[in-house]
């Protein structure tokens, strides 16, 4: 599940693009580490090349996995966050935030009341999140699955009674071409 925990990049939904280029180079900086590739630099260049690397993990390495833009926002303190906040609304994805006292809520779509600033209130918030989002996530794969076997079970229920057709209809023709040469 893709997560920033550092300071909101700016424009990372409404300039997704850029953002995965951002990461694609991340991922190219990876392979050329592995291929060896990375060692036939000068000392400045890798040094350079770590530099970037670093950076980019730590602002885009929890979204590397993110290949489209999220159907849901979760915030834990919107007025810090207010960035991602109007980038959701610009792109209409619903926000899920919880919001203290000293905050807006009207700018969120979904509000959690409660307690933004202390921390075993972000946990407890996050953990029910977290445990709802895994189980819908069970859920939606467990009925996928039962949809792919109803669907199986159709497609046999409906080639048995055309096989079951042609069988019956086979010795009527055999029947009647009998009964012609008599």
């Amino acid at each position: 599940m893709p997560y920033i925990t550092e300071r909101w990049p700016g424009g990372m939904l409404t300039n997704f693009v850029t953002i995965r280029k951002a990461v694609k180079k991340m991922a190219t900086i990876d392979r050329m580490k592995k291929d060896g590739t990375f060692m036939t630099l000068s000392k400045k260049e890798r040094l350079q090349v770590d530099r970037l690397r670093a950076k980019l993990e730590k602002n885009l390495g929890s979204i590397a996995d993110m290949s489209r833009l999220p159907a849901a926002l979760f915030v834990v303190d919107i007025k810090a966050e207010h960035i991602a906040i109007k980038e959701a609304q610009k792109l209409n994805i619903p926000v899920f935030a919880m919001v203290d006292t000293n905050s807006d809520p009207r700018e969120v779509d979904y509000v959690i009341p409660a307690n933004d600033d202390a921390s075993k209130s972000i946990d407890k918030i996050l953990t029910l999140v977290t445990d709802a989002v895994k189980d819908g996530l069970a859920n939606r794969t467990s009925d996928k699955e039962a949809d792919d076997a109803t669907e199986v079970e159709t497609v046999e229920a409906v080639a048995a009674p055309e096989a079951a057709v042609v069988e019956t209809a086979a010795p009527e023709v055999e029947a009647t071409e009998t009964s012609t040469e008599e």
